[in-house]
């Protein structure tokens, strides 16, 4: 495996934690059970719209580079890497 591979693979790990740390930052929208474990920790009108927006726009952006990832994963690596 050569260090493209390498970094490739070190890339999609870190986008993959990142990824799942800020789905879950994103406040519950509904009035489930998330509405109601949220509401307890912070008011709902606390949050600020341009927080939000930039939480989104981080959120597309981590997302397209784990999807990249995945792609050249699929390029490089076409029969797995039990054959190595």
């Amino acid at each position: 495996m050569g260090p493209f591979q390498i970094i490739i693979f070190i890339v999609w790990a870190l986008s993959a934690l990142a990824l799942i740390a800020l789905v879950l930052m994103h406040s519950g929208k509904g009035t489930g059970v998330s509405d109601m474990i949220a509401s307890s920790l912070y008011n709902a009108s606390a949050a600020t719209g341009v927080m939000e927006k930039n939480l989104d726009k981080l959120t597309i952006i981590v997302s397209v580079v784990f999807a990249v990832c995945v792609v050249l994963c699929m390029f490089f690596f076409p029969q797995g890497i039990v054959g190595i």
